[in-house]
């Protein structure tokens, strides 16, 4: 992009934040309920979490498309809470592109600086410069019906940082793209955010979108944030088994606290006691915990390995590159994963098998929070 050097990124604070809505018949409904962030300049934070748990409403509000009932947000120390959209300096890319059909590519990316009005010359240059950035060079005269999916979205990834916006916002922005067209689009997508260096608040149900982009992950259910962390932390350390559950596959075991000796616990489950992690939280002998097992944590081998659990294969899926296998053990049903070494190396349903599972792959949560809907 041409034009004066590229301005400094900033961070977004959101306070409280929050909207509710009347219902004819369940009275206030909260679509955000005390939402709190802070985005640090030129982060890539995503809103992560299922249908109806807020994320959406808290990104129009970020954008100034709703007000908030309650509580404060702010870019760069300024107070814009109450601001008009139009005056925030926000670039946003919706799910469904929203392009006007009747203005070509270069119409379409050029509509934000014309409204702006800035010089005719100056759009030239910056639309024909953004196109390049995109992978549209010499689509200028292109319509959006000429065009696939994935081409749509670049315009309307044009047309958000023509304008050289202070924060990118995206809303579900790969929902209509298919799957590879979607790992290549985010890919594009985060390089390109890198490169501005511009502070961006990414909304997707997604978990492996949101892993593969962001800087940091804010988990919401129920119109509120449950946990905010790296995908690693989200992953490895979730704070419920909620996020355990969302955050990737997790089998969620029941568990007792045995014993604690500093940041270490003793627990009881599958008929086995396992030294892990105590994480944050102060155990206490007798607690009730879910130990957290991850599908890739299980270990098969064949029936007679010292010190293993035994299971009994109940299904499997076969993935190419890895079998999915569930295994039922000591009454309870676990998903694990192999990965495929060659034809021979698939296991029968019915099948008798071994499972080891290793200590430090293992965490623990607290055992509620169960009834969160995803």
């Amino acid at each position: 992009m041409s034009g004066s050097a590229k301005p400094q990124a900033i961070g977004v604070s959101v306070e409280g934040v929050t909207r509710r809505f009347a219902h004819a018949v369940k009275g206030d409904v909260f679509a955000a309920r005390d939402v709190t962030l802070d985005v640090a300049p030129g982060e890539f934070l995503t809103l992560l979490g299922p249908s109806g748990c807020g994320k959406t409403t808290t990104l129009r509000m970020i954008a100034g498309f709703e007000a908030p009932d309650a509580g404060r947000i702010a870019f760069g120390g300024q107070d814009v809470t109450r601001l008009p959209a139009n005056q925030r300096g926000i670039g946003f890319v919706f799910q469904n592109y929203a392009l006007f059909p009747h203005l070509s590519v270069a119409g379409n990316v050029a509509y934000g600086l014309r409204v702006r009005r800035v010089a005719e010359g100056e759009i030239a240059t910056a639309v024909r410069d953004v196109l390049a950035l995109v992978g549209l060079a010499g689509y200028e005269s292109q319509f959006p019906a000429q065009m696939s999916g994935g081409e749509q979205q670049r315009v309307a990834l044009a047309r958000a940082i023509v304008i050289r916006p202070r924060v990118l916002l995206f809303d579900e922005p790969l929902s209509n793209l298919d799957a590879r067209l979607r790992v290549d689009m985010r890919e594009e997508i985060r390089a390109l955010q890198r490169r501005l260096a511009i502070t961006a608040i990414y909304v997707t149900h997604d978990q492996e979108e949101a892993m593969a982009v962001s800087d940091r992950i804010a988990v919401m259910s129920g119109g509120t944030i449950v946990q905010t962390g790296s995908a690693e932390d989200l992953y490895h350390r979730p704070a419920t088994p909620f996020v355990a559950s969302f955050i990737g596959r997790a089998n969620l075991v029941p568990a007792t606290i045995v014993a604690t000796a500093g940041d270490r616990v003793t627990v009881e489950a599958l008929g086995r006691r396992f030294g892990i992690d105590a994480g944050t939280r102060a155990w206490r002998a007798g607690d009730s915990a879910r130990l957290i097992v991850r599908p890739e944590a299980v270990t098969l081998a064949r029936p007679g390995e010292p010190g293993a659990l035994q299971g009994t294969v109940a299904a499997r899926a076969f993935l190419g590159e890895k079998i999915d296998y569930a295994i039922d053990c000591a009454g309870v049903r676990l998903q694990a994963v192999r990965y495929n070494a060659g034809p021979g190396d698939l296991l029968a349903p019915g099948a008798t098998v071994a499972l080891t599972l290793a200590d430090d792959a293992l965490a623990i949560v607290a055992d509620a929070g169960m009834g969160v809907s995803r």
